[in-house]
């Protein structure tokens, strides 16, 4: 059987100091940005430093202790008034990842039960977090290839790796378990435009676990499903509603119609911190709009002709009508609606 670990570790707590893999760095380089405050773990997320809703979450969730470090030595009489500050600051880095919301509430609710000094407190739910994460991934790496069947190619969008979690990975997690099983012969990775995370990240990713992978433009996809090679499409999220709508990186959608539209199935992983039962549907899921200059440069080099107007929404939104499984650590939802979800979220499995 095929090794299925991952070595990789995009967040790291050492010695009081949270250290975040540059993801903007990769392939080319591999450095870690050591933060110490959490005004810099907030622009980390934002400026893409650290990416993926697990990982944000998680990254955020060391934020707070390294916010109740500095609040608790400035004023250990009104520290809690303090760091409300720097929960805001954290919660504002990026709108359509919920995981960062649910992670900072996690915190939030310790933040105001804690008697003391609040840091060994904080740290040991934030290393909860990291390793809950870590446990989900495994548990959905299981849960979803169990479902692989025949052995055959599959196609993932953007990074849902180690990389995008506390490590393992999410759709990636699936898909170590499945090549470790002799399930998935080849793993086709979407280039992921305009960020190429798929590019730099996921083929980085399986090339250092030997796993053979295959790039492709993002408009190549549907001409590659038609061939008939790929069996299943399996992908992450950043936040799935009630209704089992999920948003993930732009150009999910389009790929779950041209899976549809060539019988290839369509898989989402992801842990159950991603679901907002709040949200009835996803239309009322905020997309993040990033800079027009992720479009119009690339390499720090202008592409596009001067003064053309800019789309760039980071996310899109994939209706549940076009999901066949969603899997998440407490279970698998086929053809996912809001009687399953709830029933999923309300601990009932195998939908």
């Amino acid at each position: 059987m095929a090794n299925e670990n991952d070595g990789v570790r995009a967040v790291s707590w050492r010695t009081d100091v949270l250290e975040l893999l540059d993801q903007r760095l990769l392939p080319g380089k591999v450095r870690y940005r050591r933060l110490t405050a959490a005004a810099e773990v907030a622009q980390a997320i934002r400026s893409m430093v650290v990416r993926g809703a697990p990982a944000i979450g998680i990254a955020a969730a060391y934020g707070v202790v390294l916010a109740a470090r500095v609040r608790h030595a400035e004023a250990p009489d009104r520290w809690r008034d303090l760091i409300a500050e720097d929960l805001a600051l954290l919660a504002a880095a990026r709108p359509t990842a919920v995981n960062l919301f649910w992670a900072l509430r996690r915190m939030g609710q310790l933040v105001e039960r804690v008697e003391t000094n609040p840091v060994a407190s904080l740290l040991a739910e934030a290393r909860a977090i990291h390793q809950e994460d870590i446990a989900a991934n495994r548990r959905m790496g299981e849960l979803g290839a169990a479902l692989l069947g025949e052995r055959s190619a599959v196609l993932t969008h953007c990074n849902a790796g180690a990389l995008a979690t506390g490590g393992y990975g999410t759709a990636l997690g699936v898909i170590r378990r499945g090549y470790a099983a002799g399930l998935i012969e080849r793993v086709y990775a979407d280039e992921t435009r305009p960020w190429l995370q798929g590019a730099r990240l996921t083929a980085w990713e399986l090339m250092r676990d030997g796993i053979p992978v295959t790039l492709l433009a993002d408009a190549a996809a549907g001409a590659l499903l038609r061939q008939g090679k790929v069996k299943w499409v399996i992908v992450g999220a950043d936040r799935i509603a009630a209704s089992g709508d999920v948003a993930n990186k732009i150009g999910t959608y389009h790929l779950a119609i041209a899976a549809r539209y060539h019988g290839v199935r369509f898989m989402v992983v992801a842990p159950t911190s991603t679901v907002d039962m709040s949200l009835n549907d996803g239309t009322a899921i905020p997309i993040e709009q990033r800079a027009a200059e992720e479009l119009t440069t690339l390499g720090g080099q202008t592409v596009a002709a001067a003064g053309a107007e800019v789309w760039n929404p980071s996310f899109d939104v994939t209706p549940a009508a076009l999901i066949d499984a969603l899997v998440t650590e407490r279970g698998v939802v086929l053809r996912p609606d809001p009687e399953k979800m709830a029933g999923m979220m309300a601990g009932e499995t195998n939908h």
